[in-house]
């Protein structure tokens, strides 16, 4: 699929920190509870930390204690990509920048509670936080 963002994996490896590549360039996943992101309560915005494409909003972000953030939407649907995903030998849905293809992490059926259902479960490596006071 061709994105807006199309980079050399020799000029990814230029921006991104090596723990940044792995998760965002090689669907890699971050260990649970170490994401720094995880407890990040301000008001603000999720972006991609590959592209900065606006991801989600923190009001959409709930404590689903999983280990990693979790939002219940993106804040519009052509902001990310959702694809199918059976590489552990099961079926889940993976979510990707839709500007870049970075691969931020995967969405569950199982946001019990939340307005939509849904648990987008994201690496606090393929994101970045901006407070909406800055």
């Amino acid at each position: 699929m061709a994105y807006d963002v199309e980079k050399t994996e020799a000029q990814w490896r230029a921006e991104l920190d090596d723990e940044q590549y792995a998760v965002l360039r090689e669907a890699g996943t971050e260990r649970a509870w170490t994401g720094e992101l995880l407890d990040e309560d301000r008001t603000g915005f999720y972006t991609c930390a590959g592209c900065g494409n606006e991801l989600f909003q923190s009001g959409t972000k709930f404590d689903s204690h999983c280990g990693w953030p979790s939002f219940y939407d993106s804040v519009r649907p052509e902001a990310v990509e959702l694809l199918p995903d059976t590489s552990l030998g099961i079926e889940r849905t993976e979510v990707r920048c839709a500007r870049c293809g970075g691969h931020l992490g995967h969405v569950f059926p199982d946001g019990f509670g939340t307005p939509t259902g849904q648990r987008y479960c994201m690496n606090s490596l393929s994101l970045n936080f901006t407070p909406e006071d800055s």
